[in-house]
């Protein structure tokens, strides 16, 4: 048996460390969080479809990353709509 060298998926790390990012800025008022943890969000979120296809044409590598990411940008969007980033 034989190990096969495992590939990563840097695309989805990049997705993963954009959403936690705007995750974590998005609570900042008066529409600073709005504008960075939107704006990173939206990246994670481009990166993520990036990382899908990369991933699926390599049988699968990097999808835990890239589910996290795609569990921050849902967080990050969520708390968007209810006011975070955006009311004091």
């Amino acid at each position: 048996m034989t190990n096969a060298p495992r590939t990563k998926n840097g695309t989805a790390w990049a997705a993963f460390w954009a959403g936690l990012a705007g995750l974590v800025l998005m609570p900042i008022p008066l529409f600073i969080g709005f504008i960075l943890g939107g704006g990173l969000s939206l990246v994670a979120a481009v990166l993520g479809v990036i990382a899908l296809l990369k991933g699926l044409a390599r049988q699968g590598a990097g999808m835990a990353p890239l589910v996290f990411a795609g569990i921050f940008v849902a967080l990050t969007w969520v708390g968007i709509a209810n006011g975070g980033g955006i009311i004091w």
